[in-house]
């Protein structure tokens, strides 16, 4: 997978360009359907990652993109994925890229691209 330019509000993997949130599950990038999360977007001021979204849990580790640090992941997350035996890692999104970029073998992500 080549991530070949990032900026706010936008990715390019693989020579598409996304402009919405992303997940990478088992080399496929997807649109991050977060409309299941949006209830708790009161509780934390901003829509967070919650266990009610469809995560790609079938990796080792599991690398969160925040955004510039502003996507909340909720405790549910941290326990499914602690309860799962995946490595949770939770990085700004600039950061969490050059963590794929280092560490892609058995890894998928949540990619935040904005805020």
């Amino acid at each position: 997978m080549r991530f070949e330019k990032f900026s706010f509000g936008s990715i390019r993997i693989d020579g598409v360009t996304y402009e919405s949130d992303v997940v990478i599950d088992r080399g496929q990038v997807r649109k991050r359907e977060k409309k299941l999360s949006k209830p708790y977007r009161d509780a934390y001021g901003h829509t967070p990652l919650s266990i009610a979204e469809t995560i790609p849990w079938k990796c080792e580790r599991l690398v969160i993109g925040t955004g510039t640090g502003a996507l909340p992941v909720m405790k549910e997350v941290k326990r499914e994925a602690a309860r799962r035996k995946i490595k949770l890692v939770i990085l700004p999104t600039a950061e969490a890229i050059q963590d794929l970029q280092e560490h892609s073998k058995g890894t998928n992500a949540i990619l935040h691209l904005t805020c």
